[in-house]
């Protein structure tokens, strides 16, 4: 089983602008991008110009990875959320573990569920103020 933290980095609409950037400033190479309307659950939520958005992106730059994805909601992204920790295991039940860990005395953000990038993602705020997302990779 490995484990890493990655930092995860949430923008309002401008995450492929970031990733495009981060291409050309730092030599980053995209590792995978799924936008909303990749996913199937939410495909008929979304307009056009939002399924386009970033749902979740990686990108390695040398031996080190960021994470990404954009807003979709509209809403200004709350303080704490533009960067959080992604915690990455190869393991769905070491993920739901660290996750169901964190939640105590905390705030759940989002349930540790399957989602179309991830057998097993969840986003929680530690009781400290925190914010983890929990991911496992495919």
């Amino acid at each position: 089983m490995t484990v890493k933290l990655t930092p995860y980095i949430t923008l309002e609409g401008r995450a492929r602008e970031a990733i495009q950037f981060y291409e050309q400033a730092i030599g980053a190479k995209v590792v995978s991008i799924i936008t909303y309307g990749d996913m199937p659950d939410m495909s008929n939520t979304f307009n056009e110009e939002l399924k386009n958005l970033v749902a979740n992106a990686k990108v390695q730059i040398g031996e080190a990875e960021l994470m990404f994805s954009d807003n979709p909601f509209g809403s200004p992204i709350p303080s704490g959320k533009k960067v959080t920790i992604c915690i990455t295991t190869n393991d769905v039940e070491t993920s739901k573990r660290y996750f169901e860990a964190l939640k105590e005395g905390g705030q759940v953000n989002m349930p540790f569920q399957e989602e179309a990038f991830s057998p097993g993602f969840g986003d929680v705020t530690d009781k400290f103020g925190v914010t983890f997302q929990i991911y496992t990779e495919i």
